[in-house]
């Protein structure tokens, strides 16, 4: 049983899954950065000596065993004489991401200076007063290792590639010298774990971890280490250790020292390894892309801010993973890790990142449609530890991009239209009609959702039989449990096309004798389109062949067939009417939101003989779960049909009618039977369409540099003849301004406003700028432009600063106008 939700403001202490984990909730974190304290007051005021002189870090001792040192030792030595627990990320209970210098505080000349004193310092000792772990985004390691994006002052690395840093020592290093790096992560980090990792100077090390001298230079060391291709994924604390014949020293934890370590794309012995550059770029390195929604006929397609490189979010990733309570040791396995976060990223049974909500009411929180990235959602869930409302599908599965994408994980966002929910494991989706073809509601249980969105990611599978290595599904969209989680996946996209998502829509219809018969089976109704993101475009790739046999082939019958063999209705393919010479066929339909609109349906003869056809259309307000509303509009007609002829039906539809009635996405569902006389023949069919929002217009008031002011103009028109109420902006983009709300209050119907926002990039190269605009009339309304930044004058390719974060703030509109 979860643990109650916690009072807003402060830290959970739910644990998750693994609740004997001993884990402990740190202070309340904070995605924005403090000023940097001198040293001096960081340490309460402590002396150089309290911190790292004799009984703390020097022991003068010719001990041979350099294992791990013993747990009683721990507090005698290095990080352990510092007075605050470290966090549940391996690093002390500082707010995460705070800056400093790459140079350990020691390093200032103050050892050099000390040594000739007598003060436990045995001559000739081997100090380190200092470590430059060239850590900075234009620096060596960040760029070579695909980080330098990241809007972090720390040394972030992807695993299984070589990095270099720089020691400064007291004295020359000599041959005789031995010298030890370690790196510690967790409250009980253990060899045998992979969280504490020792690796001997010019030695080798275990598990692909080694490091080697590759200059001495004066009082100056530069190493290049190996860090292993399987290592556990997080936050790592750092220090080093030296050994001569006048004894031992431990370099005091520094959290400026920290070092991050991720997953890698880019080494072949990972098994997250992606053979392709371009993927690379477009699946682990963009930080936007598209998702689509709407119908089939009718794809929707809005821009997401994934930002997995501003500041705060990879902290908000890995504090995902210890509120889960997942164990270290279980952080090197993608597969693992991946499932977790499908689990975290919904709030169900674990009090995860958001709160799903389809109920329509949004008052509590953000209307799912308002959000334009993943930045705001997990910085806010990072800083209070509550779940964030509200997300539906297309959110969760944004979030799931962002997490994995900055773990390391080639990852897309993939939309699946007429997506099937099968409630009965029967593995075909029934439709229950009357006796007269009218929907029975009480009874379809099972939903056909307008689309459904979901993840791909990209792992080997050493846990599975061979072939089915690749992309692997991870949905975090609650909807079932899988052991009892609210999660889904990884599962491979190989084993799916086998038959796991082919599926058919089967209409029933009820008889005089209460029983139900088959009266129609639409073949290729269900996951008849699967598209994500182009690689380096915004165009849309129909990833349809990757997860199914091509429609009407025989090897997607066979799937089909098989997968239904195994449900809950196994012999409903037995009783199938195959008599159809009339077919119905329903036009799709530009509609507009704030407009009327007129349904057709087609019927067409396709027999030698004259048809009497009797048609009932009945439309209803949809959610674009499947869920519908009552019966808004319907409307009986009897045609006649010659042979080979054919009759378009309408059913004109008023604003005024339909108002009233609106959900979210405005989806409608228009629902169409009939009954042919002459041969008995039943007709079915249903069709969802949504009503078209309007964009958002932006436009660029000037050139975009990195630290200097830029404007933007966003211009919107009500396309409604009613007032929008307690109207909403969003802003965001990676690089350019973080997470902005903007309250407008109200905008008169069929009314143009115009504002005005500037912003402060930070980064130089291609950006997006992405805006919502969000009222309990009108949602679903976006814009975005891209902004091409250039670096600062001086050469400088990135700003200290990190864009305005505002939130809340009441605009007054540049300008109004009417229609």
């Amino acid at each position: 049983m979860p643990s109650p939700t916690p009072s807003s403001g402060g830290p959970r202490s739910d644990m998750g899954r693994w609740g004997g984990n001993p884990w402990q909730p740190p202070t309340t974190p904070s995605p924005e950065p403090e000023p940097e304290p001198d040293r001096r007051s960081r340490r309460g005021g402590r002396s150089f000596w309290a911190r790292c002189c004799g009984c703390c870090s020097c022991r003068n001792t010719e001990d041979d065993d350099w294992g791990p040192e013993r747990r009683g030792d721990r507090g005698a030595r290095g990080s352990g004489s510092r007075s605050r627990r470290p966090d549940s990320r391996g690093s002390d209970s500082r707010r995460p991401g705070s800056r400093g210098s790459a140079v350990n505080a020691a390093g200032d000349g103050t050892i050099r200076a000390l040594l000739s004193r007598s003060c436990g310092f045995a001559e000739g000792m081997l100090v380190v007063t200092g470590v430059d772990l060239l850590s900075s985004r234009s620096d060596q390691n960040r760029r070579e290792h695909h980080t330098d994006e990241f809007e972090y002052d720390e040394l972030i690395l992807r695993r299984g590639q070589p990095f270099h840093m720089v020691l400064f020592l007291s004295r020359p290093y000599e041959s005789s010298d031995h010298v030890t790096l370690e790196l510690c992560i967790g409250n009980n980090p253990e060899v045998g774990k992979g969280t504490h990792v020792i690796i001997p100077v010019g030695k080798g090390g275990s598990g692909g971890w080694k490091a080697q001298v590759t200059k001495s230079s004066g009082q100056n060391l530069n190493l290049r280490v190996h860090t292993s291709p399987n290592a556990i994924i997080g936050k790592f604390q750092f220090t080093i250790r030296t050994r001569c014949k006048a004894g031992e020293f431990q370099l005091p934890f520094d959290p400026r020292n920290e070092i991050y370590i991720l997953f890698n794309p880019w080494c072949p012995e990972d098994i997250v390894y992606v053979d392709h550059e371009d993927w690379r770029q477009e699946y682990v390195l963009n930080e936007s892309g598209r998702i689509y929604y709407g119908t089939e006929a009718q794809i929707g397609e809005r821009t997401w801010n994934y930002g997995q490189f501003d500041h705060g979010v990879l902290d908000a990733c890995l504090y995902i993973l210890d509120r889960r309570g997942m164990p270290y040791g279980g952080r090197g396995d993608p597969i693992s890790v991946s499932r977790v976060i499908s689990a975290m990223v919904n709030s169900l049974d674990d009090n995860g990142v958001l709160i799903g909500n389809w109920s329509g009411d949004y008052s509590r929180g953000t209307n799912p449609s308002a959000w334009v990235g993943s930045v705001e959602i997990l910085l806010s869930y990072l800083r209070t530890g509550n779940s964030v409302p509200f997300g539906q599908c297309w959110v969760f599965a944004g979030v799931t991009t962002t997490v994995l994408r900055c773990l390391g994980l080639a990852t897309r966002t993939v939309t699946n239209f007429n997506s099937a929910h099968d409630t009965d494991t029967s593995l075909t989706m029934d439709i229950y009609f009357d006796e007269n073809m009218k929907p029975l509601e009480h009874l379809n249980h099972d939903s056909v959702w307008n689309f459904h969105v979901w993840n791909d990611c990209w792992m080997k599978r050493p846990d599975l039989p061979s072939g089915f290595d690749g992309w692997q599904v991870v949905d975090a969209t609650p909807q079932e449990t899988s052991s009892g989680i609210f999660c889904c996946g990884p599962c491979s996209v190989q084993s799916i096309k086998n038959g796991l998502v082919n599926s058919d829509k089967v209409y029933w219809q009820r008889q005089d004798d209460g029983s139900f018969k088959i009266v129609y089976v639409e073949e290729k109704a269900i996951g008849s389109l699967i598209i994500t993101k182009a690689i380096g475009s915004n165009m849309r790739e129909d990833i349809t062949h990757t997860y199914k046999h091509p429609e009407g082939s025989e090897a997607e019958r066979k799937a089909v067939e098989t997968a239904a063999a195994h449900g809950s209705k196994p012999n409903v393919y037995a009783t199938r009417d195959s008599a159809e010479d009339v077919a119905v066929q329903v036009e799709a339909q530009d509609a507009v939101m704030g407009q009327d609109l007129t349904v057709c349906v087609v019927l067409t003869n396709r027999g030698g003989s004259p048809r009497t056809v009797k048609l009932h259309l009945y439309l209803s307000v949809t959610f674009y779960t499947g869920v519908t509303g009552s019966v808004f509009k319907e409307s009986k007609k009897e045609v006649v049909l010659a042979p080979g002829a054919s009759e378009r039906v309408t059913m004109p539809v008023a604003y005024k009618e339909y108002r009233v009635h609106l959900v979210d996405q405005g989806a409608m569902l228009l629902n169409v039977s009939g009954h042919v006389k002459e041969n008995g023949q039943v007709l079915a069919k249903q069709h969802t369409f949504r009503l078209r929002t309007p964009d958002l217009s932006l436009t660029l008031l000037g050139a975009a540099v990195v630290g200097q002011e830029c404007e933007v103009q966003i211009v919107f028109k009500n396309p409604l003849p009613v007032t929008l109420t307690n109207v909403v902006f969003r802003l965001e983009g990676s690089g350019l301004q973080r997470p902005k709300i903007l309250n407008v209050g109200d905008i008169g119907g069929n009314e143009t406003v115009t504002l005005r926002q500037t912003f402060v990039p930070v980064r130089p190269g291609p950006r997006q700028l992405i805006a919502s605009l969000d009222s309990p009339q009108l949602s679903q309304v976006h814009g975005v432009i891209q902004v091409d930044v250039a670096p600062a004058a001086g050469g400088g390719a990135f700003s200290g600063t990190r864009g305005n974060s505002r939130s809340g703030e009441t605009i007054p509109m540049a300008s109004r106008g009417g229609a």
